[in-house]
């Protein structure tokens, strides 16, 4: 498991507190669980997902789009399976 900056990772929590109940219903789960064992380059992957606007981000978690980038979508398939 890779450390990261304790503040980095408080930052990444917070920013992961979405407008949209169902959205943050599954980003707690991942936050509970997967978050803590991601590599630097999955938790890159992860902050350019926060950088979505909710609606879209939900609509990718949920399966009504995909993304292009593998990295990206490594993670969305995480965040699926929850």
């Amino acid at each position: 498991m890779t450390t990261f900056d304790p503040i980095e990772l408080k930052r990444m929590r917070w920013r992961s507190r979405r407008g949209l109940l169902e959205l943050d219903l599954v980003l707690e789960k991942f936050l509970a669980g997967p978050f803590g064992r991601l590599a630097p380059a999955e938790f890159e992957a992860y902050r350019r997902l926060l950088d979505l606007a909710d609606t879209d981000f939900l609509d990718i978690v949920s399966g009504k789009a995909d993304l292009e980038d593998p990295e990206e979508m490594a993670i969305v398939v995480i965040l699926r399976s929850l």
